[in-house]
């Protein structure tokens, strides 16, 4: 007969190792089941190897941070907050730092170390791990859960879906909990890739690819999403946008890109500034410097780069000094300096996401335990539910929160 398993966990990620964990410390016997041949490749790569963790905002407003879902995630919070986790690493080996008094990192900004310290911790507390298992199906029969994989069953009295959502796909995401989760009959909310660059129409910023907007303000210019706006760092690529604002954006875009073939959107190089002060600022350089030409003024507003694709746009001659300038193409560079007009067209798919928007719908989930509505014994954790928060470690401590509640299980 084969053995039963207090809880098999599937999927190997940030979630699923810390609910093997929480489960192993409650003398469960536990199995983790990974279908690539290392456990956490993707966590290997978050934030560029460096891992940020966490952050250091209260529980309040680190739930805010999630929209509509931030008062489900506050019991996985409650249950493993960020100082647990931060003491939590530190018993391990593996002590943490924020130099910038908010993103949480390991203290050698390296997720090698954390891999380390996360394999020796299972080992530590005798949690079997099987990695390049490929699920055939899972079922349950007389209260007991059954995995199937070629021609073996692995079979648990309660099962953790860990298996995280569709980006990078390269690094394992095939989306096999959410077909997992509908056998069970679960519902699956929409899915979009989320947490990445966008590519624009708009090709002429590509040459000031080394110049970083600081605090820039986007906003969609649709009547029925005026209310989406985000501010942050913003660079340009060859291909359109990118930087923390663009990536923490496309969890908004990418689901309208989804019904219109073009997305507009407004950004803000100047913190905000509205027309009238942009032109008193050019005003008072003019008095200042007057024979100074209209480059030379706005180079006193943003990088030279820049200033010169504006001015490219607004077809002015950069040579020209301000009171030079034809009257409506003044007018049209100082709504352009507001307001600089771009146009989403795509991006590069789930390929390289960081994260899934969408998936197992909250409504069939406990969020005092992470337990099914509809399956008892069955729990979610991590990415695989449709929660996904903003760049800063806030993905990573709702998945080491969710995945050590889950892990608690309902005996």
């Amino acid at each position: 007969m084969n053995k039963i398993y207090d809880l098999i966990v599937v999927g190997a990620g940030p979630a699923g190792i810390m609910a093997s964990i929480s489960a192993a410390k409650s003398s469960k016997k536990v199995l983790l089941i990974e279908k690539m041949p290392q456990i956490a490749l993707k966590l290997k790569a978050t934030g560029g190897g460096k891992c940020n963790l966490t952050n250091t905002l209260s529980a309040d407003v680190f739930c805010e941070k999630f929209g509509k879902s931030g008062r489900f995630i506050k019991d996985a919070l409650d249950s493993f907050t960020r100082d647990d986790l931060v003491s939590f690493f530190a018993s391990i080996g593996v002590p943490t730092v924020a130099r910038d008094g908010f993103r949480i990192f390991p203290i050698n900004h390296s997720s090698t170390i954390i891999l380390e310290a996360l394999q020796n911790e299972l080992e530590r507390l005798c949690v079997e791990v099987k990695t390049d298992i490929n699920i055939e199906k899972i079922e349950k029969k007389d209260d007991i859960f059954e995995v199937f994989e070629k021609d073996r069953v692995f079979k648990s009295k309660n099962l953790v879906l860990a298996t995280g959502g569709l980006g990078y796909s390269t690094l394992g995401a095939t989306g096999d909990g959410y077909i997992f989760s509908k056998f069970f009959g679960h519902k699956i909310t929409q899915t979009s890739p989320a947490m990445m660059p966008l590519f624009t129409k708009e090709k002429n910023f590509a040459s000031c690819k080394a110049d970083t907007i600081a605090k820039a303000i986007l906003k969609v210019n649709i009547p029925k999403y005026k209310n989406l706006k985000m501010e942050g760092d913003l660079i340009f690529t060859q291909k359109g946008l990118r930087g923390p604002v663009i990536l923490d954006f496309a969890r908004e875009i990418t689901p309208i890109l989804e019904k219109y073939s073009e997305v507009p959107l407004l950004i803000s190089f100047l913190k905000g500034k509205n027309e009238e002060e942009i032109f008193q600022h050019l005003k008072n350089e003019i008095s200042k410097n007057p024979t100074n030409n209209i480059l030379q003024n706005l180079e006193t507003l943003l990088a030279s780069s820049v200033s010169k694709e504006i001015l490219n746009i607004c077809e002015v001659d950069e040579n020209l000094r301000f009171k030079q300038i034809d009257g409506i193409k003044r007018e049209k560079l100082i709504k352009t300096l507001t307001w600089t007009p771009f146009t989403v067209i795509g991006h590069d798919g789930f390929k390289h996401a960081m994260i899934t928007r969408g998936g197992v719908s909250l409504k069939e989930i406990e969020q005092k335990t992470m337990q099914s509505r509809i399956v008892k014994g069955l729990y979610f954790c991590g990415e695989v539910v449709d929660i996904d928060g903003p760049c800063g470690g806030y993905n990573l401590q709702w998945s080491f929160s969710s995945g050590f509640l889950a892990g608690k299980l309902l005996d």
